[in-house]
């Protein structure tokens, strides 16, 4: 395989031509306005400039930024294309949808029909009223991805639970709910410990679970400072992907006449799904290496004697066989994380997409704990967020169980009781949809019928749901699946920097940034917050929460500040332009977030990843010979897709299988070949077989596409379903690869 870099002239030619597509002026008064970036959850944009970080530096800017803007930035999709029936638009692929143009007005298919028709807003509002004003509460969710505002998440949720209900959700509980589990449970605080200054003075970097190359270009600019100051990355990744091994930094000219800067010192490739294993036997060295800070420990901690009991009684043996690693590989990821003085743990979904996420977070910060690498400057624990306010969006309420003290200040503050009942998290909700016990559901922006496993059984549960009120400003598949039996309503929203008056957001770092917005594309939409304060107010007249006056973004935010503990400083925000990070949530002292002011070492035994997977026919693992991860594509961003092949994958399909030389010898396979990828939920056809550095019996396939392969399976303590750890066989015409070779090799 040619040699592949992330990052180079590719990607600037390919922004450069992005740029030319949407004119200049445009481009340039999106990227530089003063408005938080839309794209992943690092942060960039507000009150210091829109390419600007919070540290200054500029230019802050990425191909994701660039390509997030793009599709702001088209006109309206023509209405003729709305003459086109459902069917029609179905065979348009991601892309083709995401590139047709933006929404501009309200449109609506009732039951049976089989296309669209525009509606005017007046209708459209006097719709959605009447929908669900004739459904129980109780019999409905709510439900918000991460690129709305936190004036229109609070508002979502405030208007759903006057309204009678706590099924708020959000898009966290496919991504980083397990995150917040695993935090919570160890250190006592579900977000990041550091800030991005911190990351200036940390001499080792671990990346675990995760693709920042693609996924958080600006945040490998840290990892090369990193290791320009002479401090070290390690990478733990079953997948040796190119953009970690070698980068070309745009803004570097010393990295692109280079042809690329190496990022990763160190690279673990462990089984899919190992990873306590791997954590475990990380632990073991740094004990028998002597490289516990046994003082921290004891100040600090507690429950080490149970921790350090189980971690001596693991053997090498089971560990190693475990997680597929040679005993040096992790001597010398223990000596290097030992001969560090300051060391920052960051992870994807790559460690929460299992059934095991909670426990897989909880081992990266006993791990910190072991060496006092969280409560100080320059150390600590650092989750990648994938969208740029999916932490937001929880912070202030969009979820379906709110701290005891927010309910008590929300009541006092609007003098109304908040509905006792426990709310559905998002499978939840969907498995209540599939059940018939959903009859409305309100979807402000992402795609939750691609964002759901097992793609069949989500547009059955979306299909069942009488009346769907979906914010976008864009189309996307989850507008065209699932929505033949019922009605349908889909209401054109302002996008980032077209808000009417101010928003802010909040970045993976507790950074809450002020956006100013302003700029004027499509008359004809509407901002969510404008949306959602009208809603309210035809919803419930006369209800002691006036509604209508939550139009205002600026009282909205004074709410939030009352209410919510940590963004007091939001309350004037707008005026004093001054942005500022949560309080209580950055660990700059060893004093955690529990009831004692201790951190807490977790032991978990390590996972049966047979466990649940025997099927009525009686095969067990034996007959689903590869573990698959679903990944995402460099030209690509959550559901949405940029660019139909991955560049930093070797150019490979949207329908590929990413399989280890060795696994496709054995299965006497080619690049190029067609298989079928059969799990125990669903079949894709046709799969291109490409090859990549992978341990053998692994595999990749690109997300949303391999939803069809994915289960319901789901961490039991967060909820997030396990998109990274799916049993697989390769088939052609429905005879399994592996026996047909072995059948072969026999005769």
């Amino acid at each position: 395989m040619a040699e592949v870099k992330g990052g180079g002239v590719k990607k600037v030619l390919y922004t450069l031509d992005t740029v030319r597509r949407i004119g200049v002026a445009n481009s340039a008064k999106a990227l530089t306005g003063k408005n938080a970036c839309k794209a992943c959850g690092l942060g960039m944009g507000g009150q210091l400039g829109g390419m600007t970080n919070e540290l200054g530096e500029f230019p802050s800017v990425c191909n994701k930024s660039v390509q997030a803007q793009s599709t702001d930035i088209q006109p309206g999709i023509p209405a003729e294309v709305f003459e086109h029936s459902l069917d029609e638009l179905r065979e348009l692929s991601p892309h083709e949808l995401e590139h047709a143009g933006r929404l501009a007005k309200p449109i609506y298919k009732a039951a049976g029909e089989k296309g669209f028709r525009e509606l005017s807003w007046d209708s459209a509002m006097a719709l959605a009223a009447e929908r669900f004003s004739a459904v129980e509460p109780e019999r409905a969710f709510f439900y918000a991805s991460g690129r709305s505002s936190n004036e229109a998440g609070f508002l979502l949720q405030l208007l759903a639970r006057c309204w009678g209900t706590n099924n708020v959700n959000n898009c966290s509980y496919y991504c980083h709910q397990a995150t917040s589990v695993g935090l919570s449970s160890t250190v006592g605080t579900g977000t990041a410990t550091v800030e991005l200054a911190d990351l200036g003075g940390a001499d080792l970097i671990f990346v675990i679970g995760a693709n920042p190359a693609s996924n958080h270009p600006r945040f490998i600019h840290q990892l090369l400072a990193c290791r320009e100051r002479g401090g070290e990355v390690i990478v733990i990744n079953p997948a040796k992907e190119p953009g970690l091994v070698r980068f070309a930094v745009p803004k570097s000219t010393k990295s692109m006449l280079a042809g690329g800067s190496s990022i990763a010192s160190l690279y673990l490739q462990p089984r899919i799904g190992s990873d306590l294993a791997l954590f475990k036997a990380l632990a073991k060295a740094l004990l028998e290496g002597g490289h516990i800070d046994e003082a921290f420990i004891d100040r600090h901690c507690r429950d080490w004697a149970a921790f350090r009991a189980d971690i001596e009684a693991a053997s090498w043996a089971s560990l190693l066989d475990a997680c597929g690693l040679d005993r040096a590989e992790i001597d010398e990821a223990a000596r290097r994380y030992g001969a560090s003085r300051a060391t920052v743990f960051a992870w994807g979904m790559g460690m929460t997409h299992h059934r095991h996420g909670s426990e897989n977070v909880e081992y990266i910060a006993n791990l910190a704990l072991l060496r006092g690498m969280v409560g100080r400057r320059h150390a600590g624990l650092l989750p990648l967020r994938g969208h740029s306010n999916v932490q937001g969006i929880g912070t202030i309420g969009v979820k379906p169980v709110l701290a005891s003290e927010v309910i008590a200040r929300l009541e006092q503050e609007l003098g109304v009781a908040m509905p006792a009942s426990a709310g559905f998290d998002t499978l939840a909700a969907l498995e209540a949809a599939h059940a018939g016990a959903i009859d409305a559901a309100c979807l402000m922006g992402g795609n939750l019928y691609a964002a759901t496993p097992n793609s069949a059984w989500a547009s059955e549960a979306l299909d069942r749901i009488p009346f769907k009120l979906y914010l976008t400003t864009t189309l996307n598949q989850g507008h065209l699946h699932g929505i033949d039996s019922g009605d349908a309503l889909i209401l054109p929203v302002t996008a980032r920097d077209e808000e009417p008056q101010p928003t802010t957001q909040e970045s993976m770092f507790n950074y809450v940034r002020l956006s100013d917005g302003g700029i004027t594309r499509l008359p004809s939409v509407r901002s969510e917050v404008a949306i959602l304060s009208e809603l309210g107010a035809r919803l419930l007249p006369g209800h002691p929460v006036d509604f209508s006056a939550y139009g205002d973004h600026e009282r909205i935010r004074q709410t939030i500040a009352r209410t919510v503990p940590g963004m007091e400083a939001l309350a004037d925000i707008a005026v004093a332009r001054r942005e500022f990070h949560v309080r209580g949530r950055t660990l700059h002292e060893p004093s955690f977030r529990t009831e004692d002011g201790r951190a807490r070492f977790r032991v978990r035994p390590l996972p049966d990843e047979s466990a649940g997977h025997t099927t009525s026919a009686g095969e067990g693992d034996a007959a689903w010979p590869l573990m698959l991860a679903s990944v995402r594509s460099e030209g690509q961003f959550n559901s949405i897709i940029y660019e139909e092949t991955d560049s930093y994958r070797y150019d490979a399909e949207r329908r590929a299988v990413l399989l280890c030389p060795d696994d496709m010898h054995a299965l006497g396979l080619e690049a190029g070949s067609l298989v079928d990828i059969r799990s125990r939920d669903g079949i894709m056809r046709n799969a291109v077989v490409r090859p990549f550095d992978l341990p053998p019996g692994n595999a990749l396939a690109y997300y949303p596409e391999a939803n069809c392969l994915t289960s319901l399976e789901r961490d039991p303590r967060s909820r997030t379903p396990g998109f990274k750890s799916v049993r697989v066989r390769l088939e052609r015409d429905g005879a399994p690869l592996h026996e047909v070779e072995r059948a072969a090799g026999a005769s």
